[in-house]
């Protein structure tokens, strides 16, 4: 009674254009009211509760820094360096746009500071070189899922607080996956390079080579501190997004100067947006994790897929399909702290470890951001590239597949997620 009150509240609130935090909340809400013996205040105890964590201060510094970047031509810089090494294969800008987002995801944690500030340059030189609008929609949407992946990720920054999980061997057990993903993806550019005889887009060079990597090496030297400072144990993910944060200023401000004052203060103020939005929806997702939990879900879910079989495959499977749909409808953030507490006891009982889960899952969500109807990534190239959000939908949809193929081959093969973390922790 109380779960589906809970459920079709939250819906019916979705429905109706309510921000995915208040949905969350209100649903809330309605359900203690319904139960009647749990204190209201309990709400803002358990919101708090989940927005009061340490590794979470890391959330606002990386979105800052991949501003900073966007903003300071950090990115630009990039693709070029990216252009000047990957240019001259067939298709060239295809798998210099895979290549970029490797670049880029070394700073930025977010699949959709990816797609609006990478995915725009990529956009625009594509279609300058003449590709089709639905195979440079589609590719960027798809190379803006390794972001997240790849070491620092905001998506494995919250599994990691809300499972308990080391977000060091997280980070180390996104790499190789996220390697996959972009050997992947330039496979299938390779594949539409040949049937639609894309050209290559530049003569190898290796003066333009080293004109283009010299102009970079600063900002190629950010991942390089980020990540490698990680994962040697110089100091923790929190730690690393304050040194990107400041990296990036000092490069952008003083090195490259190309971030003015007026410049500063947007991605000031538009970082303060985005983290408040994100810690909203993590209160209202604590909040409704909680009463979900009170409820016993958990066991509802895991009795359900026990009737399945509960072997580990089936329990991967069925953990899957939850993934992809709740992904399709609901933010990222707030599915993974709503979803954790309740699958990661499942996955864990079939023998499923914590780390390539906290993986499986960040993937699967990030393929749910290039899904209608509540894609983000979608509305978000919809948005720099003026294509209809619908055609968007349907250019993306081929670029599914090498995901998925990634996606089945960690969860079949869990040397692929926990070799590295074994070998550096």
């Amino acid at each position: 009674m109380i779960i589906a009150a809970l459920f079709i509240t939250l819906f019916l609130l979705i429905l109706l254009g309510v921000p995915i935090a208040f949905a969350l909340a209100i649903a809330s809400l309605v359900a203690i009211l319904i139960e009647g013996s749990i204190p209201d205040l309990v709400i803002l105890h358990q919101m708090l509760g989940g927005m009061d964590s340490f590794p979470l201060l890391s959330i606002p510094f990386f979105i800052l820094a991949g501003a900073l970047m966007n903003q300071g031509g950090i990115t630009k810089r990039i693709f070029d360096f990216a252009g000047a090494l990957m240019g001259w294969l067939r298709g060239g800008l295809g798998h210099v746009n895979v290549g970029a987002s490797i670049l880029f995801s070394g700073m930025s944690g977010a699949a959709v500071a990816d797609a609006g500030g990478l995915g725009a340059i990529e956009i625009k030189a594509m279609r300058n070189k003449g590709y089709d609008a639905d195979f440079s929609v589609g590719l960027t949407a798809a190379s803006s899922t390794i972001g997240p992946i790849i070491p620092p990720s905001l998506p494995m920054i919250i599994y990691g607080v809300i499972a308990g999980v080391s977000i060091g061997q997280l980070f180390a057990a996104g790499i190789i996956p996220g390697l996959l993903m972009a050997l992947a993806l330039s496979i299938m550019v390779t594949i539409y390079a040949r049937k639609r005889n894309y050209p290559k887009d530049a003569k190898f060079s290796l003066g333009r080579i080293a004109v283009t990597f010299k102009h970079a090496f600063p900002s190629l030297l950010a991942p390089v501190i980020i990540v490698g400072g990680i994962l040697t144990g110089f100091f923790t993910a929190t730690e690393a997004a304050v040194v990107a944060c400041a990296y990036a200023f000092l490069l952008s401000s003083l090195w490259y100067r190309s971030l003015s004052l007026k410049g500063l203060l947007k991605v000031s103020f538009d970082t303060i947006e985005t983290t408040s939005s994100i810690m909203l929806i993590i209160g209202g997702a604590a909040i409704f994790s909680w009463v979900l939990t009170s409820q016993g879900i958990h066991q509802i879910v895991a009795d359900s897929l026990g009737f399945a079989g509960g072997n580990k495959y089936t329990v991967l499977l069925a953990i899957t399909l939850i993934l992809f749909i709740v992904g399709c409808f609901m933010e990222t953030i707030a599915a993974i702290t709503i979803l954790t507490p309740i699958l990661l006891p499942i996955a864990l009982a079939a023998g499923i470890d914590p780390v390539q889960f906290g993986v499986i899952m960040v993937l699967n969500l990030m393929i749910g951001l290039l899904t209608p109807p509540l894609g983000m990534v979608l509305f978000v190239l919809s948005q720099v590239s003026s294509v209809p959000i619908e055609r968007c939908a349907k250019a993306t949809l081929p670029f599914l597949l090498p995901l998925i193929v990634v996606l089945v081959l960690i969860m079949l093969v869990p040397a692929l997620t926990l070799w590295l973390p074994s070998v550096l922790y």
